[in-house]
């Protein structure tokens, strides 16, 4: 698979340029069309994402860029990245107790946190492009190799923008996504089922390689169907 990407060089300032002040109200029908993407998916754990917000962000900054922008940075650097390859997502309140989660944990609590801040998000997978994965110096990048997960927030005045608290990214080109949805559950990379007399699973292996091409080199191209 092919995909073309762009990116903001400098997110933060060009969005905020572009949008208001927190907190905000959206149009109605914004809210109407929204309105799925603002319920917590945890409505139980709200107390405790509410507590460690206002332990993570004491003061809350009166734009709506820069609040996103300080939320991925508590995330980012007040939980350890740890690769997790067993199926399911951790709720936040169990994220936030144990200290460390994957892409995935790290996107449903920032998901979570923006909508109690009275913001629309929804979930992204896809994958990450990590420029050293092949190099031998370290990029700081967490999540490659393998799918990644990031939230994707609705901004007034800038409309859907990506925000991956795993790596502190914003909008960033390096964010490869495939598919957008209310909650993790519905982006599953793989689900289905296998019957017969003596149906074994015998596991599977998968690996992902994310590369750049050049953008001077000419289309592959493909048999026509």
């Amino acid at each position: 698979m092919t995909l073309r990407r762009y990116g903001y060089d400098v997110p933060v300032d060009r969005l905020a340029r572009h949008t208001g002040p927190y907190p905000f109200s959206y149009e109605p029908e914004e809210s109407t069309d929204l309105g799925p993407m603002l319920l917590m998916q945890h409505p139980e754990d709200r107390a405790t994402v509410a507590a460690w917000m206002a332990l993570s962000l004491p003061l809350i900054p009166t734009g709506t860029i820069e609040i996103l922008d300080e939320l991925g940075a508590a995330i980012h650097r007040g939980f350890t990245y740890g690769r997790r390859e067993v199926r399911g997502v951790q709720s936040p309140a169990q994220t936030i107790a144990l200290g460390t989660g994957t892409c995935r944990d790290f996107a449903l609590l920032f998901i979570e946190a923006a909508r109690l801040l009275g913001f629309a998000a929804r979930f992204v997978t896809g994958y990450l492009y990590d420029p050293a994965a092949n190099a031998e110096e370290d990029s700081g990048f967490s999540g490659g190799g393998s799918t990644h997960a990031w939230a994707d927030v609705f901004v007034p005045g800038a409309g859907w923008v990506e925000f991956d608290p795993t790596n502190r990214i914003i909008a960033g080109h390096n964010l490869l996504r495939v598919a957008t949805t209310r909650t993790p559950a519905k982006a599953l990379p793989l689900s289905g089922t296998f019957c017969g007399t003596g149906a074994v699973f015998l596991g599977m292996e998968v690996s992902v390689a994310v590369e750049r091409l050049d953008r001077s080199a000419s289309p592959v191209s493909r048999p026509a169907v």
